[in-house]
C-alpha cells in the first residue's frame, strides 16, 4: 500500500510537471505584472546608449544585468567577447559582451534561439520628451522610456514567459537559447563574426530563430515575415583647395555644392521613381497571392496621414502604400556634410560636400550589384557637367534583405499562438526598415525564422517618448508562452 501511495504521489508530480496550461500560465502572468513592470523600470534606468562612448560604462553593466538575469534563472550562460571598437578619434575601447543562455538540453525537443539587443538610442529631455527617458513612467495604460520598446520589453517578455514556466514547474516544451547584443543600434559591430564562429557550436543543436525586434502595423497582432535591406552611399564632390567668398569668387569657380545638388537631382523624380537603371528592373513580381495578403491588412491611410502630419501621400490606396513601404525599393536623400547648416547667414562657397543617400534593397535586388550600378550612373552624370571637380562615391553599408516563407512551420504556429491569446487572426506583415541580423542569421546557421513582434504601431522608437504599453508588455508575454507550446507541436502536426 506504501509503494502505491508512493508511485501515485510521483505519477501526479510528473503529470503536473509535464502537462501544458496556458491558463495556469496566463494567469501567472497577471498575478505578476506588476513584478515585471518593476524590472523593466530597472532596465530602462540604465543609460545604454550605444552610439555614445562616454556611456560605455552603462552599456557594460546593462549587459551584466542581463547575465545575472539569466544567472537567477539557473540558465547557462556565456560571455562572448568581441573585441574592441575603434572610435572617429582614434581612440580604441572595448565592445560589450554578447550574452547567451540556454534553458534545457533534452535532445528529444526541439530548440529555439531568441535573439534581442539591450541597447538604446540617444534621448535628452531636450529633444522633445515629455518625460524623464531613463524614468519609465505609467500614462494612461502607457510605459514611457527609451528602449521600453526598443528592445528591452521584448526581451524581458520571453525571459518572463520562461520564467513562468519554471515558477508553475511546468515543463520547458522547447530547449531556449537567448543571443543578448549590446550593439545593434550602431550597426551590431562584431555580432556576424560571432554568428559565424558559433555556427558549428551555440547554433549547433537550434532549430528555429525569434527575433522580436519589430512592431505591429496597427492594434492587430502581427507577424513580420519581411524586412528590407540597405544600401547607404556617400557622395563627395571636392573643388578648391579652401571654402571661398561667394561675392569674392561667386560667378567664376565651378562650385562643389552645385555639382552635388545636380547630381542628386539625377537619382529620383517627384514621383518617387528611381533614376538609376538596373534598379526598377531587379525588383521580384508582385504576385497575386501577396496583393491578396495587402488587402486583408487592417491599416488605416488616413491615421497613418495624420499620425506622420502631412496633407497628402504619394499613393492614395492601402495595398499601394504598403507595397512601396514594405516591397519595393525606395531613395531617401539624407543630409549634406560640409554645407553651412547653422543658423544666420554665411556667404561661403565649400570647398567639399558629401551627400548621403540610401537605396532600401529589397527581393531581388543586390548590393554589390546596386554599388556598381550607382557608383556608374552618378560617375557618367557627373561627367555631363563638365566641371573640373572631383567626384568619389563610396558605400558604406550593403545590408541585404529578408524574407520567410509565411507557409513554414514557424509561422502557422505564430498564427495559433495568436489566435489563443488574442483571439484573432493575425496579419502577416513586411517592415520596410532594415534588421541586417536576420539575414545573417538565414544565410549563416540555414536554420527557419521568424519575427515575432509585440511592440505597438505607436510606440515611437528611436524618437521622442518612446513607450510600451502595459497590454502589449503582458499579454506579449502570454504569446511568448503559448508560442514556445506551439513550436513544440511542428514535428507532431
Amino acid at each position: 500500500m506504501i509503494q502505491l501511495a508512493v508511485f501515485s504521489l510521483l505519477l501526479l508530480h510528473c503529470t503536473h510537471v509535464c502537462s501544458f496550461n496556458l491558463d495556469e500560465l496566463k494567469n501567472y502572468i497577471d498575478s505578476h505584472q506588476e513584478d515585471y513592470v518593476l524590472t523593466l523600470r530597472d532596465w530602462v534606468a540604465v543609460e545604454s546608449d550605444s552610439s555614445d562612448a562616454l556611456k560605455r560604462d552603462e552599456l557594460m553593466r546593462m549587459m551584466k544585468i542581463t547575465e545575472n538575469k539569466f544567472n537567477d534563472m539557473k540558465g547557462h550562460t556565456n560571455l562572448f567577447d568581441i573585441g574592441n571598437q575603434e572610435l572617429p578619434n582614434g581612440q580604441i575601447i572595448p565592445l560589450p559582451v554578447v550574452v547567451t543562455a540556454s534553458f534545457g538540453n533534452d535532445s528529444n525537443k526541439a530548440t529555439v534561439c531568441i535573439y534581442g539587443h539591450v541597447d538604446v538610442q540617444p534621448a535628452r529631455m531636450e529633444d522633445g520628451w515629455d518625460t524623464e527617458p531613463y524614468n519609465l513612467t505609467e500614462i494612461n495604460g502607457n510605459l514611457y522610456g527609451r528602449g521600453a520598446s526598443d528592445n528591452k520589453a521584448p526581451v524581458l517578455a520571453w525571459i518572463h514567459a520562461v520564467e513562468a514556466y519554471q515558477a508553475l514547474d511546468m515543463d520547458l516544451p522547447v530547449n531556449v537559447k537567448f543571443i543578448i547584443e549590446g550593439m545593434e543600434e550602431t550597426g551590431s559591430n562584431g555580432l556576424d563574426e560571432l554568428i559565424s564562429k558559433q555556427k558549428d557550436d551555440f547554433f549547433s543543436d537550434v532549430d528555429y530563430i525569434i527575433i522580436s525586434d519589430c512592431g505591429w502595423l496597427s492594434r492587430k497582432p502581427a507577424l513580420t515575415y519581411g524586412t528590407r535591406g540597405n544600401c547607404y552611399f556617400f557622395a563627395e564632390v571636392e573643388g578648391p583647395k579652401q571654402d571661398l567668398h561667394s561675392g569674392v569668387y561667386g560667378g567664376s569657380v565651378f562650385e562643389p555644392m552645385i555639382d552635388l545638388i545636380g547630381l542628386l537631382d539625377t537619382l529620383i523624380d517627384s514621383s518617387g521613381h528611381i533614376l538609376i537603371p538596373g534598379i526598377n528592373e531587379a525588383v521580384a513580381e508582385l504576385t497575386e497571392e501577396e496583393r491578396k495578403r495587402y488587402e486583408a491588412i487592417e491599416f488605416d491611410v488616413e491615421n497613418f496621414k495624420n499620425k506622420i502630419g502631412t496633407d497628402g501621400l504619394m499613393y492614395d490606396t492601402k495595398e499601394e502604400i504598403l507595397s512601396h513601404r514594405w516591397r519595393y525599393p525606395s531613395l531617401s536623400i539624407h543630409g549634406i556634410e560640409g554645407a553651412f547648416s547653422a543658423s544666420g547667414s554665411k556667404t561661403v562657397i565649400p570647398a567639399k560636400v558629401t551627400a548621403k543617400f540610401s537605396i532600401r534593397q529589397v527581393p531581388d535586388m543586390d548590393p554589390p550589384t546596386v554599388e556598381k550600378q550607382v557608383t556608374t550612373y552618378l560617375n557618367d552624370m557627373f561627367a555631363k557637367r563638365k566641371t573640373p571637380n572631383k567626384l568619389k562615391v563610396t558605400m558604406i553599408i550593403g545590408a541585404k534583405p529578408w524574407l520567410a516563407d509565411v507557409s513554414d512551420p514557424l509561422y502557422v504556429a505564430g498564427r495559433r499562438a495568436v489566435q489563443k491569446v488574442f483571439g484573432v487572426e493575425p496579419d502577416l506583415i513586411r517592415e520596410g526598415g532594415t534588421i541586417p541580423v536576420a539575414r545573417t542569421f538565414q544565410d549563416v546557421t540555414g536554420k527557419s525564422i521568424i519575427m515575432l513582434p509585440i511592440g505597438g504601431f505607436d510606440d515611437g522608437l528611436h524618437s521622442q517618448n518612446e513607450k510600451m504599453s502595459r497590454y502589449n508588455y503582458i499579454e506579449g508575454t502570454k504569446l511568448f508562452a503559448a508560442y514556445l507550446h506551439e513550436v513544440s507541436q511542428i514535428n507532431k502536426s
